[in-house]
């Protein structure tokens, strides 16, 4: 299956079960590489729509330290950090410390 399948068949997944975030967000991962646009499009409506959904905070975030959105990004770990900590996720907690460390050293 090749990218724009794999697209075709998420875009339809979100259609049909539009309270699944995880659609979205692949979506977004999905988009991330190729159009900044729609993936920034798909982070924003997960953090709009579905702010519970941990794992989107830590991709959200790395992508937008990588188009340059410092500011958004160390929002978006810290916001993460704290969902992982009220949802008692500590491997979440974990691989976020991790990122925002590295991501704090690169922004310095």
């Amino acid at each position: 299956m090749n990218n724009m399948d794999r697209i075709r068949e998420l875009l339809q997944f979100a259609e049909e079960e539009p309270e699944n975030p995880f659609n979205i967000y692949a979506l977004a991962l999905e988009y991330q590489n190729q159009d900044k646009e729609k993936a920034s499009f798909y982070f924003n409506k997960l953090l709009e729509e579905h702010k519970n959904y941990l794992p989107t905070y830590y991709h959200a975030a790395a992508f937008y330290a990588s188009e340059g959105n410092i500011s958004l990004a160390n929002k978006l770990y810290l916001e993460g950090l704290a969902l992982a900590k009220r949802q008692n996720n500590q491997h979440a907690k974990k691989e976020l410390d991790n990122a925002y460390l590295n991501f704090q050293l690169e922004n310095e």
